[in-house]
Protein backbone atom coordinates (compact mmCIF):
# COMPACT_ATOMS: atom_id res chain seq x y z
CA UNK A 1 0.00 0.00 0.00
CA UNK A 2 1.57 3.29 -1.06
CA UNK A 3 1.76 5.83 1.72
CA UNK A 4 0.09 8.34 -0.55
CA UNK A 5 -2.99 6.10 -0.74
CA UNK A 6 -3.41 6.19 3.05
CA UNK A 7 -5.00 9.01 4.95
CA UNK A 8 -2.92 10.97 7.45
CA UNK A 9 -5.18 9.64 10.18
CA UNK A 10 -4.36 6.03 9.30
CA UNK A 11 -0.63 6.72 9.19
CA UNK A 12 -0.80 8.39 12.61
CA UNK A 13 -2.65 5.40 14.01
CA UNK A 14 -0.11 3.09 12.39
CA UNK A 15 2.86 4.84 13.96
CA UNK A 16 1.04 5.04 17.28
CA UNK A 17 0.49 1.29 17.21
CA UNK A 18 4.10 0.68 16.17
CA UNK A 19 5.49 2.71 19.09
CA UNK A 20 2.87 2.15 21.79
CA UNK A 21 1.82 -1.42 20.95
CA UNK A 22 5.00 -3.14 22.17
CA UNK A 23 4.77 -1.36 25.51
CA UNK A 24 1.06 -2.19 25.87
CA UNK A 25 1.84 -5.90 25.55
CA UNK A 26 4.37 -5.88 28.37
CA UNK A 27 1.93 -6.08 31.35
CA UNK A 28 0.47 -9.26 29.90
CA UNK A 29 3.67 -10.95 28.72
CA UNK A 30 6.28 -10.09 31.39
CA UNK A 31 4.56 -12.15 34.13
CA UNK A 32 4.60 -15.12 31.73
CA UNK A 33 8.37 -15.10 31.12
CA UNK A 34 8.72 -18.24 33.17
CA UNK A 35 5.98 -19.98 31.18
CA UNK A 36 6.45 -18.78 27.61
CA UNK A 37 9.75 -19.12 25.82
CA UNK A 38 11.17 -16.48 23.52
CA UNK A 39 9.54 -18.10 20.48
CA UNK A 40 6.08 -17.45 21.95
CA UNK A 41 6.90 -13.82 22.67
CA UNK A 42 8.31 -13.40 19.16
CA UNK A 43 5.05 -14.73 17.65
CA UNK A 44 2.97 -12.22 19.62
CA UNK A 45 5.12 -9.27 18.53
CA UNK A 46 5.10 -10.50 14.94
CA UNK A 47 1.30 -10.21 14.97
CA UNK A 48 1.73 -6.63 16.20
CA UNK A 49 4.06 -5.85 13.28
CA UNK A 50 1.50 -7.20 10.79
CA UNK A 51 -1.25 -5.12 12.45
CA UNK A 52 0.88 -1.98 12.16
CA UNK A 53 1.45 -2.75 8.49
CA UNK A 54 -2.27 -3.19 7.82
CA UNK A 55 -3.18 0.02 9.62
CA UNK A 56 -0.42 2.39 8.56
CA UNK A 57 1.56 0.78 5.76
CA UNK A 58 5.20 -0.17 5.41
CA UNK A 59 6.71 2.71 7.44
CA UNK A 60 4.87 1.92 10.69
CA UNK A 61 5.57 -1.79 10.16
CA UNK A 62 9.34 -1.18 9.99
CA UNK A 63 9.17 1.00 13.10
CA UNK A 64 7.18 -1.72 14.87
CA UNK A 65 9.83 -4.28 13.87
CA UNK A 66 12.69 -2.23 15.36
CA UNK A 67 10.81 -1.27 18.55
CA UNK A 68 9.56 -4.84 19.07
CA UNK A 69 13.07 -6.25 18.62
CA UNK A 70 14.37 -3.84 21.26
CA UNK A 71 11.55 -4.74 23.68
CA UNK A 72 12.14 -8.46 23.14
CA UNK A 73 15.84 -7.99 23.82
CA UNK A 74 15.36 -5.82 26.89
CA UNK A 75 12.52 -7.66 28.62
CA UNK A 76 12.50 -11.24 27.33
CA UNK A 77 16.11 -12.34 26.80
CA UNK A 78 18.62 -12.96 29.54
CA UNK A 79 20.08 -10.96 31.11
CA UNK A 80 16.82 -9.04 31.57
CA UNK A 81 16.71 -5.23 31.39
CA UNK A 82 19.96 -5.05 29.46
CA UNK A 83 20.57 -4.83 25.71
CA UNK A 84 23.06 -7.69 25.75
CA UNK A 85 22.16 -11.30 24.99
CA UNK A 86 23.94 -14.12 26.79
CA UNK A 87 22.48 -17.03 24.82
CA UNK A 88 23.59 -17.28 21.15
CA UNK A 89 20.29 -19.01 20.31
CA UNK A 90 18.43 -15.89 21.44
CA UNK A 91 20.63 -13.74 19.22
CA UNK A 92 19.64 -15.91 16.27
CA UNK A 93 15.97 -15.73 17.33
CA UNK A 94 16.01 -11.93 17.54
CA UNK A 95 17.75 -11.56 14.21
CA UNK A 96 15.32 -14.00 12.65
CA UNK A 97 12.41 -12.00 14.14
CA UNK A 98 13.63 -8.75 12.58
CA UNK A 99 14.17 -10.43 9.21
CA UNK A 100 10.79 -12.19 9.23
CA UNK A 101 9.02 -9.04 10.45
CA UNK A 102 10.49 -6.95 7.62
CA UNK A 103 9.65 -9.63 5.03
CA UNK A 104 6.08 -10.02 6.31
CA UNK A 105 5.62 -6.24 6.35
CA UNK A 106 6.86 -6.01 2.79
CA UNK A 107 4.59 -8.85 1.65
CA UNK A 108 1.55 -7.28 3.34
CA UNK A 109 2.39 -3.95 1.73
CA UNK A 110 2.70 -5.56 -1.72
CA UNK A 111 -0.61 -7.38 -1.26
CA UNK A 112 -2.33 -4.14 -0.25
CA UNK A 113 -0.86 -2.31 -3.23
CA UNK A 114 -2.11 -5.00 -5.59
CA UNK A 115 -5.57 -4.93 -4.00
CA UNK A 116 -5.68 -1.15 -4.32
CA UNK A 117 -4.54 -1.34 -7.94
CA UNK A 118 -7.14 -4.01 -8.71
CA UNK A 119 -9.90 -1.94 -7.13
CA UNK A 120 -8.80 1.13 -9.08
CA UNK A 121 -8.69 -0.90 -12.30
CA UNK A 122 -12.22 -2.21 -11.61
CA UNK A 123 -13.49 1.33 -11.06
CA UNK A 124 -11.86 2.51 -14.28
CA UNK A 125 -13.33 -0.44 -16.19
CA UNK A 126 -16.81 0.27 -14.78
CA UNK A 127 -16.47 3.95 -15.64
CA UNK A 128 -15.37 3.04 -19.17
CA UNK A 129 -18.38 0.76 -19.61
CA UNK A 130 -20.72 3.48 -18.37
CA UNK A 131 -19.06 6.05 -20.62
CA UNK A 132 -19.43 3.74 -23.61
CA UNK A 133 -23.08 3.11 -22.80
CA UNK A 134 -23.73 6.83 -22.41
CA UNK A 135 -22.00 7.67 -25.68
CA UNK A 136 -23.93 4.93 -27.47
CA UNK A 137 -27.26 6.11 -26.10
CA UNK A 138 -26.54 9.80 -26.61
CA UNK A 139 -25.14 9.19 -30.09
CA UNK A 140 -28.20 7.23 -31.21
CA UNK A 141 -30.82 9.44 -29.62
CA UNK A 142 -29.30 12.69 -30.79
CA UNK A 143 -28.69 11.40 -34.30
CA UNK A 144 -32.27 10.20 -34.78
CA UNK A 145 -34.06 13.58 -34.53
CA UNK A 146 -31.18 15.31 -36.30
CA UNK A 147 -31.41 12.86 -39.18
CA UNK A 148 -35.18 13.30 -39.37
CA UNK A 149 -34.92 17.10 -39.40
CA UNK A 150 -32.16 17.02 -42.00
CA UNK A 151 -34.18 14.69 -44.23
CA UNK A 152 -37.14 17.07 -44.07
CA UNK A 153 -35.00 20.11 -44.89
CA UNK A 154 -33.37 18.23 -47.77
CA UNK A 155 -36.80 17.33 -49.10
CA UNK A 156 -37.99 20.90 -48.90
CA UNK A 157 -34.89 22.13 -50.73
CA UNK A 158 -35.04 19.52 -53.47
CA UNK A 159 -35.66 21.22 -56.80
CA UNK A 160 -36.62 18.05 -58.63
CA UNK A 161 -39.58 17.29 -56.34
CA UNK A 162 -42.89 19.11 -56.60
CA UNK A 163 -44.53 19.57 -53.21
CA UNK A 164 -48.07 20.67 -52.51
CA UNK A 165 -48.85 23.04 -49.67
CA UNK A 166 -50.18 20.07 -47.70
CA UNK A 167 -46.91 18.18 -48.27
CA UNK A 168 -44.88 21.16 -47.09
CA UNK A 169 -47.01 21.53 -44.00
CA UNK A 170 -46.62 17.84 -43.17
CA UNK A 171 -42.85 17.97 -43.64
CA UNK A 172 -42.53 21.08 -41.48
CA UNK A 173 -44.59 19.43 -38.73
CA UNK A 174 -42.26 16.41 -38.88
CA UNK A 175 -39.20 18.65 -38.64
CA UNK A 176 -40.74 20.57 -35.77
CA UNK A 177 -41.46 17.33 -33.90
CA UNK A 178 -37.91 16.05 -34.48
CA UNK A 179 -36.41 19.29 -33.22
CA UNK A 180 -38.71 19.22 -30.19
CA UNK A 181 -37.43 15.72 -29.36
CA UNK A 182 -33.87 16.93 -29.76
CA UNK A 183 -34.54 19.91 -27.50
CA UNK A 184 -36.06 17.62 -24.88
CA UNK A 185 -33.04 15.30 -24.94
CA UNK A 186 -30.59 18.16 -24.57
CA UNK A 187 -32.68 19.74 -21.79
CA UNK A 188 -32.75 16.43 -19.89
CA UNK A 189 -28.99 16.01 -20.21
CA UNK A 190 -28.28 19.56 -19.04
CA UNK A 191 -30.76 19.44 -16.17
CA UNK A 192 -29.47 16.06 -14.99
CA UNK A 193 -25.89 17.32 -14.97
CA UNK A 194 -26.89 20.49 -13.09
CA UNK A 195 -28.99 18.50 -10.64
CA UNK A 196 -26.13 16.10 -9.87
CA UNK A 197 -23.76 19.04 -9.44
CA UNK A 198 -26.22 20.82 -7.11
CA UNK A 199 -26.34 23.78 -9.49
CA UNK A 200 -29.98 23.58 -10.61
CA UNK A 201 -31.92 26.51 -9.09
CA UNK A 202 -35.16 25.49 -7.34
CA UNK A 203 -37.79 28.23 -6.82
CA UNK A 204 -40.55 26.57 -4.80
CA UNK A 205 -43.73 28.50 -4.07
CA UNK A 206 -47.47 27.76 -3.70
CA UNK A 207 -48.50 26.20 -7.02
CA UNK A 208 -51.78 24.88 -8.42
CA UNK A 209 -51.00 21.32 -9.44
CA UNK A 210 -53.96 21.18 -11.84
CA UNK A 211 -52.41 23.98 -13.92
CA UNK A 212 -49.00 22.28 -13.91
CA UNK A 213 -50.57 19.00 -15.00
CA UNK A 214 -52.40 20.70 -17.87
CA UNK A 215 -49.20 22.34 -19.10
CA UNK A 216 -47.30 19.03 -18.85
CA UNK A 217 -49.87 17.27 -21.01
CA UNK A 218 -49.81 20.15 -23.51
CA UNK A 219 -46.01 19.89 -23.62
CA UNK A 220 -46.33 16.20 -24.46
CA UNK A 221 -48.94 16.92 -27.12
CA UNK A 222 -51.27 14.37 -25.54
CA UNK A 223 -54.18 13.57 -27.82
CA UNK A 224 -57.75 13.21 -26.51
CA UNK A 225 -58.24 9.94 -24.61
CA UNK A 226 -54.48 9.24 -24.72
CA UNK A 227 -54.48 9.87 -20.95
CA UNK A 228 -57.42 9.45 -18.58
CA UNK A 229 -57.63 12.20 -15.96
CA UNK A 230 -59.15 11.72 -12.51
CA UNK A 231 -58.48 14.96 -10.63
CA UNK A 232 -60.13 15.71 -7.31
CA UNK A 233 -61.92 19.06 -7.20
CA UNK A 234 -60.78 21.84 -4.89
CA UNK A 235 -57.21 20.63 -4.49
CA UNK A 236 -54.97 22.82 -2.31
CA UNK A 237 -51.82 24.35 -3.73
CA UNK A 238 -48.56 22.48 -3.34
CA UNK A 239 -45.07 23.76 -2.56
CA UNK A 240 -43.20 23.32 -5.84
CA UNK A 241 -41.26 24.93 -8.65
CA UNK A 242 -43.95 24.99 -11.34
CA UNK A 243 -41.56 24.70 -14.31
CA UNK A 244 -39.55 21.83 -12.86
CA UNK A 245 -42.68 20.01 -11.65
CA UNK A 246 -44.07 20.26 -15.18
CA UNK A 247 -40.91 18.57 -16.51
CA UNK A 248 -41.13 15.84 -13.88
CA UNK A 249 -44.80 15.06 -14.58
CA UNK A 250 -44.23 15.11 -18.34
CA UNK A 251 -41.38 12.59 -18.02
CA UNK A 252 -43.41 10.24 -15.80
CA UNK A 253 -46.50 10.39 -18.05
CA UNK A 254 -44.36 9.87 -21.17
CA UNK A 255 -42.83 6.77 -19.56
CA UNK A 256 -46.30 5.41 -18.72
CA UNK A 257 -47.50 6.01 -22.28
CA UNK A 258 -44.48 4.15 -23.63
CA UNK A 259 -45.35 0.97 -21.74
CA UNK A 260 -49.16 1.15 -21.62
CA UNK A 261 -50.91 -1.48 -23.74
CA UNK A 262 -52.82 -0.38 -26.81
CA UNK A 263 -56.35 0.61 -25.87
CA UNK A 264 -55.52 1.03 -22.17
CA UNK A 265 -54.20 4.57 -21.75
CA UNK A 266 -52.48 5.61 -18.52
CA UNK A 267 -54.62 7.11 -15.77
CA UNK A 268 -53.46 10.27 -13.99
CA UNK A 269 -55.18 10.51 -10.61
CA UNK A 270 -54.66 13.48 -8.29
CA UNK A 271 -56.03 13.78 -4.75
CA UNK A 272 -55.18 15.18 -1.34
CA UNK A 273 -53.98 12.75 1.33
CA UNK A 274 -53.20 14.13 4.79
CA UNK A 275 -50.54 16.82 4.54
CA UNK A 276 -49.70 16.03 0.90
CA UNK A 277 -51.16 16.12 -2.56
CA UNK A 278 -50.72 12.79 -4.31
CA UNK A 279 -50.42 12.41 -8.08
CA UNK A 280 -50.56 8.85 -9.39
CA UNK A 281 -49.63 7.88 -12.94
CA UNK A 282 -51.12 4.43 -13.45
CA UNK A 283 -50.46 2.11 -16.36
CA UNK A 284 -51.47 -1.47 -17.15
CA UNK A 285 -48.19 -2.42 -18.79
CA UNK A 286 -45.89 -5.28 -17.91
CA UNK A 287 -44.80 -3.60 -14.69
CA UNK A 288 -41.43 -3.90 -12.96
CA UNK A 289 -40.38 -6.57 -10.45
CA UNK A 290 -40.18 -5.10 -6.96
CA UNK A 291 -36.47 -5.88 -6.66
CA UNK A 292 -35.72 -3.87 -9.82
CA UNK A 293 -37.94 -0.82 -9.27
CA UNK A 294 -35.21 1.42 -7.90
CA UNK A 295 -32.99 0.66 -10.90
CA UNK A 296 -35.23 2.66 -13.25
CA UNK A 297 -34.26 5.81 -11.37
CA UNK A 298 -30.59 5.39 -12.23
CA UNK A 299 -29.41 7.70 -15.05
CA UNK A 300 -29.01 5.94 -18.41
CA UNK A 301 -30.93 2.92 -17.10
CA UNK A 302 -33.75 1.53 -19.21
CA UNK A 303 -36.20 -1.18 -18.24
CA UNK A 304 -34.44 -4.45 -18.95
CA UNK A 305 -31.62 -2.52 -20.67
CA UNK A 306 -33.50 -2.86 -23.94
CA UNK A 307 -34.70 -0.41 -26.53
CA UNK A 308 -33.46 3.06 -27.17
CA UNK A 309 -33.57 6.24 -25.17
CA UNK A 310 -31.25 7.95 -22.77
CA UNK A 311 -33.03 6.56 -19.74
CA UNK A 312 -32.98 9.95 -18.03
CA UNK A 313 -36.71 10.63 -17.73
CA UNK A 314 -37.49 8.91 -14.44
CA UNK A 315 -34.10 9.70 -12.92
CA UNK A 316 -34.60 13.39 -13.66
CA UNK A 317 -38.22 13.31 -12.47
CA UNK A 318 -37.29 11.85 -9.08
CA UNK A 319 -34.34 14.22 -8.70
CA UNK A 320 -36.52 17.25 -9.42
CA UNK A 321 -39.34 16.18 -7.10
CA UNK A 322 -36.90 15.27 -4.31
CA UNK A 323 -35.30 18.71 -4.65
CA UNK A 324 -38.74 20.28 -4.12
CA UNK A 325 -39.32 18.32 -0.91
CA UNK A 326 -41.54 15.66 -2.46
CA UNK A 327 -41.08 12.03 -3.43
CA UNK A 328 -41.56 9.66 -6.36
CA UNK A 329 -42.34 6.05 -5.44
CA UNK A 330 -43.02 3.14 -7.79
CA UNK A 331 -45.74 0.68 -6.75
CA UNK A 332 -47.57 -2.16 -8.42
CA UNK A 333 -50.86 -1.40 -10.15
CA UNK A 334 -53.58 -3.72 -8.80
CA UNK A 335 -54.21 -6.24 -11.54
CA UNK A 336 -50.82 -5.66 -13.19
CA UNK A 337 -48.76 -2.72 -14.29
CA UNK A 338 -46.86 0.11 -12.65
CA UNK A 339 -48.04 3.12 -10.67
CA UNK A 340 -45.73 6.07 -10.09
CA UNK A 341 -46.82 7.96 -6.98
CA UNK A 342 -45.70 11.60 -6.73
CA UNK A 343 -46.30 13.29 -3.37
CA UNK A 344 -45.82 16.98 -2.71
CA UNK A 345 -46.37 18.94 0.50
CA UNK A 346 -49.46 21.14 0.71
CA UNK A 347 -48.72 24.87 0.83
CA UNK A 348 -49.74 26.43 4.10
CA UNK A 349 -51.06 30.00 4.34
CA UNK A 350 -48.36 32.48 5.29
Amino acid sequence: MRSGSLSARRRVWGYGLAVGGPAMLLPGLVPLRGTLNLAGDVAVYLVLVVAASLVGGLGPALVASVVSAGVLNFFFTRPYHRLTVSDPDNVVALCAFVLVAVMVSWLVDVAERRATAAAAAAEIEAADRLRAAILTAVGHDLRSPLAAAKAVVSGLRAEDVTLTESDRRELLEAADGALDRLTGLVDNLLDMSRLQAGALPIHSRPTAIEDVLARALDYLGVEPRAVVLDVEEGLPDVVADAGLLERAIANIVANAQRFAPVGEPPVVRVDAVGEDVRLQVIDRGRGIPEAAREEVFQPFQRLGDTGTGLGLGLALARGLVDAMGGSVTPTETPGGGLTMVVTLPIARPA
